[in-house]
């Protein structure tokens, strides 16, 4: 069935009057999940006993489901049904170039739940299963489940956040004709600029493990231009990468103080990137990759047209150029729960250990404007303390070494509790820090109410460390309006500040607290975003200029 564009434009516009008219909706009496459940045969054996006995994986069937059910007599409806029809179904070789196994592969348990994984993350996707099907003379038929989303995206998204709009006009396939592919094109709005966008991602060059992103945006204060090709390491048990980037992005810097912009001036950056990395893959557990590469960053720094910075205050130009090299350690170590990130949807959780490492070494032998020592190194750990509690802990560091001194240093800190003390109840915590020093002139450290301080203005304080403590009290509710959205609510409180005096001097007003409420959207059955958010939130603080309550609408990715 060949489809245009305007049908599916008149079906986005009626799926979206559905969503928001809450006239016909009705809560649920017991909670059902869009998940896929599939069972595992009972009478196969278990996984180590078909890798002790030598099993191979035979035939492998291919499930790619639509996004209603209408064999469920409550998605069995005319608008559903026509929904499916519009839709065109993810193609088995799409399903395919994504599996981790072949046939006449020895049968390894935990390569069917790495595909789980994979495919769980792929933005066209809801969610998926993978399971033995049967045993006979020493093979192992496996089926692969999948539960598409609705992935066209015509129509206008509106978001709110520290008392500013941004606003999108676009139309986006992130399935493009069942392949996978990626399409956009776009004009969107936000308080830095306005922005035209064409982009094209193809996730596996015919059916390879080849990826290439290709991005064109006109803006209202420049352009960019992105060219990539990659083949990441796509397992835990991939050998080598590789990576070919390039691009020119000019843009207009912006820099804040208390919220107001002070003063502008533009950045064209030009990048360009090979790399590649080599591994073992997973070895009692654990992958160890080699990474290595040449990295080339040009920054000229500008005047705007609409601004009037004398020539000798603009950031001097800087040009960095250097071969590296790294390592990721990575633990294989993750398990499935719901209910805690997103809305009656299968998560999977990162409960190992993984850290990584990264030294360069920038000289003008490679054409950069200064020498220097480029150095990078990222860690994080999952630490599930019992059945109803967890941590998790990350940490990030960032600098260059010029002259002997730090320059651009930035180290990030942070942790996440969550205790489920009643099913359908989860307390949230989380505390992060960030210390930074010699910041290049175009960083700014921020924190407002874009990124945590949802009671107050966007980059509202500014300076050379930050810290921010949220806690949330999370709700799960079994209510499944039209069978479109699952909701949640949460009353949460952040309380922050920054220290320090910034590139534009110190606008720490001291300790910022502000306290709200707010529902959660689990979008189900479209690729437009997992959460969308609608807060309400109150600052605490008594400061002149600053609104009674903030109305925030964003799409998160979490809870």
């Amino acid at each position: 069935m060949r489809l245009s564009d305007g049908s599916r434009l008149i079906l986005a516009s009626v799926l979206t009057a559905a969503i928001c008219h809450p006239g016909n909706a009705a809560r649920l009496t017991d909670l059902e999940h869009t998940s896929i459940g599939e069972p595992r045969a009972a009478n196969l054996p278990s996984d180590s006993t078909l890798e002790a006995n030598g099993a191979v994986i035979g035939s492998i069937e291919i499930d790619a489901r639509n996004i209603f059910n209408t064999g469920d007599a409550r998605e069995n409806n005319g608008l559903f049904r026509l929904a499916n029809e519009l839709h065109i179904r993810t193609k088995h070789a799409t399903i395919r170039a994504q599996l981790l196994f072949a046939s006449g592969d020895k049968y390894l348990a935990r390569r069917l739940a790495e595909t789980e994984r994979a495919l769980r993350k792929l933005p066209y996707v809801y969610d998926a299963r993978v399971v033995p099907l049967r045993y006979v003379d020493g093979k192992v038929d496996i089926k692969v489940i999948t539960k598409d989303v609705w992935t066209l995206s015509p129509g206008i998204s509106f978001g709110r956040a520290g008392g500013t709009n941004d606003t999108k006009f676009n139309l986006q396939d992130t399935n493009f004709l069942g392949w996978g592919k990626t399409l956009q094109v776009s004009h969107g709005s936000t308080v830095d600029r306005t922005t035209n966008t064409v982009a094209w991602t193809d996730p596996n060059i015919l059916g390879s493990r080849w990826n290439s992103d290709l991005t064109y945006e006109n803006s209202s204060d420049g352009s960019q231009r992105t060219v990539q090709v990659t083949r990441p390491f796509y397992s835990l048990d991939a050998l080598w990468s590789t990576k070919i980037a390039a691009s020119k992005f000019d843009r207009t810097i912006s820099r804040y103080d208390q919220g107001d912009i002070v003063d502008q001036f533009n950045d064209n950056e030009t990048s360009y990137e090979l790399s590649g990395g080599l591994s073992r893959g997973l070895v009692d557990g654990w992958t160890k990759r080699l990474t290595f590469g040449v990295r080339y960053d040009r920054n000229l720094f500008l005047p705007t047209p609409n601004t009037s910075m004398p020539a000798q205050q603009l950031p001097p130009n800087r040009t960095l150029s250097y071969p590296f090299v790294g390592f990721d350690i990575l633990q294989d170590k993750y398990k499935k729960v719901g209910d805690q990130n997103q809305i009656g949807r299968t998560e999977d959780l990162y409960f190992g250990t993984e850290i990584k490492g990264e030294v360069g070494y920038s000289s003008e032998a490679f054409g950069a404007d200064r020498n220097g020592v480029m150095l990078a190194a990222k860690a994080l750990r999952g630490i599930e303390l019992d059945e109803y509690q967890q941590l998790f802990l990350t940490g990030d560091f960032s600098s260059r070494i010029e002259d002997g001194r730090a320059r651009n240093l930035i180290a990030d800190a942070g942790a996440k509790y969550y205790w489920r003390w009643r099913p359908d109840w989860l307390l949230y915590a989380s505390i992060s820090g960030t210390v930074t020093d010699a910041l290049d002139p175009e960083m700014q450290l921020l924190l407002g109410g874009d990124n945590g301080l949802r009671g107050y203005p966007l980059r509202y304080e500014s300076g050379t460390s930050r810290a921010l403590l949220t806690v949330e009290q999370r709700a799960f509710t079994d209510w499944f309006p039209f069978r479109l959205v699952r909701v949640g609510a949460a009353v949460f409180a952040d309380v922050g500040r920054t220290w320090g005096n910034g590139v534009i001097g110190n606008s720490d007003p001291g300790l910022l607290r502000d306290v709200g409420f707010g529902l959660r959207l689990g979008n189900s059955r479209t690729g437009l975003g997992n959460v969308l958010h609608i807060d309400f939130a109150f600052p605490l603080n008594n400061i002149a200029g600053i609104q009674k309550f903030q109305f925030l609408v964003q799409t998160m990715q979490s809870f």
